[in-house]
């Protein structure tokens, strides 16, 4: 399966100008028809907790451009998005499209307190995994990847590929590199990291989103500019090393549920 990552340098809270930045960044790197395109944590605003921008519709939500991108270009297409909560807050999504409409949505389950997202964005409760290109997809959002525990219960559903949007300051980027590939060692599964880059109010991001393979390689590093760039990925590779190193096997065997 071909996966095309956008690095993007999201305009602060100015979901028309994102979105025309997502169409010419995909317009020079055409996604394969059948892949899979992963845009970053609020792509369409940056890590706002306003929600008067972020709620703000206009005419196109994050979810029907990543909806309308799907269909253009006939392959899947995971996003971040914002959506209302009950209790006047909001939830952070990662939501997956196929060309027929919405897969799957997954609810960020750790708001990171650290910037105060908690008071904004309600944390989900459960992973969401589903089916694309010969994988099983575990969507994930940024603060998530700290937590080993969010990605085995992905794996408890059956998760061969992990994809992890993000908006990762530059002053942690070390733990991103190192924790996404702890995470697709430990799971014997592909990990994909898509971050952001560029300048916040709050916050600096130099990208270096990466895709690692179940090994622990870095098969793609998109470095620190804005730009497109995709990888080839081998649904059988997970299976196959699953079945040759039994440490997947073994930790269902001996897990909290044996």
């Amino acid at each position: 399966m071909r996966v095309t990552i956008v690095q993007l340098d999201s305009v602060w809270e100015n979901k028309p100008a994102n979105f025309a930045k997502v169409r010419a960044l995909l317009k020079s790197t055409p996604p394969a028809a059948g892949g899979l395109v992963v845009l970053p944590e609020m792509f369409a605003t940056g890590f706002s907790l306003d929600l008067s921008a972020t709620l703000r519709t206009g005419t196109e939500t994050e979810a029907a451009f990543c909806a309308a991108l799907a269909k253009e270009h006939g392959c899947c297409v995971i996003g971040g998005c914002i959506a209302p909560a009950t209790d006047g807050r909001a939830y952070n999504i990662a939501a997956a499209f196929s060309p027929d409409g919405e897969l799957a949505r997954y609810v960020k389950q750790r708001p990171f307190t650290g910037a105060g997202e908690h008071e904004a964005h309600v944390g989900g409760s459960s992973p969401v995994v589903f089916e694309w290109g010969g994988f099983t997809v575990a969507p994930l959002v940024c603060y998530d990847l700290r937590f080993p525990e969010l990605f085995r219960a992905g794996l408890g559903l059956g998760a061969t590929l992990f994809v992890v949007i993000a908006a990762w300051p530059v002053r942690r980027i070390e733990h991103w590199l190192t924790l996404l590939r702890a995470r697709a060692i430990e799971n014997q599964a592909y990990v994909i990291g898509v971050n952001r880059t560029g300048n916040e109010p709050r916050f600096a991001y130099t990208g270096r989103s990466i895709i690692v393979d179940p090994h622990g390689t870095v098969i793609l590093a998109a470095g620190e500019s804005e730009c497109a760039t995709s990888a080839e990925l081998d649904p059988a590779l997970p299976a196959n090393w699953r079945a040759e190193f039994p440490a997947v096997r073994d930790w269902g065997r001996n897990g909290p549920d044996a």
